[in-house]
Parts: structure tokens; C-alpha cells; sequence
């Protein structure tokens, strides 16, 4: 059985989830939450497979919430479901160390297709394409590039610590530095 929790700021998106994941054999759902705070404890107290978060939140930051939940080193996978899977959430994503990405448009058998993919340590995102990545580069500070590469091919945290000779602390700061980058238009990126 596949124990998911659910992350989304819609009440009624919520109760949907939990009613699809019911009906989905091989599936619980083990709990519901809002916002950031709630969810880190309600991952904290359940321990769930997967956690299937709204990058969107109305309390805290989806994308934060599973860098931060993918840095604790555990078993959690996550799969961001989004009503706006852009090329920008695409990247963030991969940058936080999502596990997984689908449309909140997409039919239930996609989004329990990903569930089970990652609860089994695949992936289920979409390639990046080249564009992405450039745009990614040059977004980013210089000596940053190296950490970026390591985190968009979804290199374990201690693996980047140890290339890079840094404590997991450092990475950590280095990260959110690079996913504040990455987040602002290019426009002022560039300047």
C-alpha cells in the first residue's frame, strides 16, 4: 500500500484527492493539509510515501515545502501537482527535488501512474529542454553553475556535499540561493 498525503489550499481539491486516492486500489490517503506549516507536520507525524503537493500555497511556498522535505533525507517522495505546470515550475521543481509533476488537468490514471512511479523511486517528470537549461545558466550566479547541473540531474544531497566540499548546511543556503534565482524574471536576473 501506497500512503499519500495531500497539499493543496482548496478545500474541495482536498476531498476530491482523498476520494480518488480511496477508489485507487493500492492506495491510503493518511492525511490533508493547507499550508506549509500543517503539512511539514502532518509529513513529520504520518510519514507518508508520497506526498502530493500544490506548488501554490496559501500559507508558505509548495516548491520550499518539498526542498525542505527532500533535504531531511528521508523516504517521502514528492509529486508537485499543479494547475500551472509551466517551464518555470518544471525547473523548480527539478531544482527542489520533486519526484514527480503533474497537471491538476491531467485524468486520474496519470496522476495515480506518477504516484506509483515514484512510490517505487522513479521519476515522473518531464525533460528539460535545452532552452530550459540555458536560461537556468544564466540565471544563476557563476559559482553556482556546478551546484545547479548537480541538482537538475537530481544528484542525492550528501553526493553534492561531497563534490562540491561542502557541509549539507551549506548546500542547503546554496540551494534556496539558486531556487530565489531561478524565481525571478529574467529581466532582473540579467540586470
Amino acid at each position: 500500500m501506497t500512503r499519500v498525503a495531500v497539499v493543496d489550499p482548496q478545500p474541495a481539491v482536498r476531498a476530491g484527492l482523498v476520494m480518488l486516492l480511496r477508489a485507487a486500489p493500492g492506495m491510503v490517503p493518511v492525511g490533508t493539509a493547507a499550508g506549509s506549516a500543517d503539512a511539514h507536520e502532518l509529513i513529520a507525524r504520518e510519514r507518508p510515501d508520497v506526498v502530493l503537493l500544490e506548488h501554490r500555497l496559501i500559507e508558505g511556498d509548495g516548491i520550499a515545502l518539498c526542498r525542505r522535505v527532500k533535504a531531511e533525507g528521508g523516504d517521502t517522495r514528492v509529486v508537485l501537482y499543479t494547475t500551472l505546470p509551466d517551464a518555470e515550475v518544471e525547473l523548480l521543481a527539478r531544482v527542489a527535488g520533486a519526484d514527480g509533476l503533474v497537471d491538476k488537468a491531467a485524468p486520474p490514471a496519470d496522476l495515480f501512474e506518477a504516484i506509483r512511479l515514484v512510490a517505487r523511486g522513479d521519476t515522473a517528470l518531464p525533460a528539460l529542454t535545452r532552452a530550459q537549461l540555458d536560461a537556468a545558466a544564466h540565471r544563476v550566479e557563476p559559482d553556482d553553475l556546478a551546484l545547479l547541473a548537480m541538482l537538475v540531474d537530481r544528484t542525492p544531497p550528501a553526493d553534492v556535499a561531497a563534490a562540491l566540499h561542502m557541509d549539507r548546511r551549506r548546500v542547503a543556503k546554496r540551494t534556496e540561493r539558486v531556487l530565489g534565482r531561478l524565481r525571478r524574471p529574467a529581466r532582473r536576473a540579467a540586470a
